[in-house]
């Protein structure tokens, strides 16, 4: 097959890694520089070299905030029959864009970072592929996650939105409640160094992701449910409470089971 990736960065380098020795493929992006050190695939900075390269798929690995503008640019440049296809982790607005633009899709989100995952080994890591859009599509990207490993999940968008609402907005904001308070330690704990990390990693996400996962309309209900359960906490703290406090603890032992 030849697949067009879209983007130099982590995730389109990894996909080309991943795919070159058994697709035909070649990696667009804007910046030259970005594409030194790729190998064993074609380089294209114009789009007007998609053109000749003819792409029977393209994986969008660009920053989410230029996914949609991206695949506006390139369409024209594709063959009718050609499989779009994006890895984004915030799907809002992408059905109606797809179903706008009259061509086969494929939409999926491989959950293994590249923050925090160590990408040689993904056994431990998801996937999501969406429930809707190209049948073939959705053969290829199940087939290609599950050779990697991963537990592949499928959701429609609007699942994938409200699932990735509740796994990602309480994490993250949660770190940002930490960073928030946190102040240099000159002898940190375990627990602080470990949860230090994780915000350093959520941190140097970008700011773009950070603000769709914090704008998405399911979002606010989860925050809302952190701060009132911190205010029981400080109402535990402040009457010294400390049945109440074994049973806060009973219960929130339980949810992590």
């Amino acid at each position: 097959m030849r697949i067009l990736i879209l983007g130099a960065g982590k995730m389109g380098s990894f996909f080309v890694d991943l795919l070159s020795f058994d697709h035909e493929t070649a990696v667009y992006d804007i910046d030259a520089k970005r594409l030194r050190f790729m190998y064993n695939t074609q380089r294209f900075t114009s789009m007007d070299e998609i053109d000749a390269f003819r792409p029977e798929l393209v994986i969008n690995a660009v920053t989410l905030k230029y996914t949609l503008d991206v695949f506006r640019q390139v369409i024209p440049h594709l063959p009718q029959d050609c499989i779009l296809s994006d890895i984004s982790s915030v799907k809002t607005g992408f059905k109606e864009f797809y179903e706008g633009a009259g061509m086969r899709y494929v939409s999926t989100h491989p959950m293994f970072g590249p923050t925090f995952a160590n990408l040689g080994s993904l056994n431990h890591e998801n996937a999501i592929v969406i429930n809707e859009g190209d049948y073939m599509g959705r053969i290829f990207f199940r087939d290609l996650y599950s050779r990697l490993g991963l537990h592949v999940c499928e959701y429609s968008f609007e699942e994938h939105d409200e699932t990735m609402a509740y796994s990602l907005s309480i994490p993250f904001v949660s770190t940002f409640t930490f960073a928030a308070v946190m102040k240099h330690q000159d002898a940190p704990g375990t627990t602080f160094k470990r949860h230090l990390k994780i915000a350093q990693g959520v941190l140097s996400e970008d700011d773009c992701l950070l603000r769709e996962i914090l704008f998405n309309p399911r979002t606010k209900s989860h925050v809302e449910r952190i701060r009132e359960e911190l205010k029981n906490l400080i109402h535990i703290i402040d009457e010294r409470d400390e049945e109440g406090l074994n049973r806060y603890l009973t219960r929130i032992r339980e949810n992590i089971k």
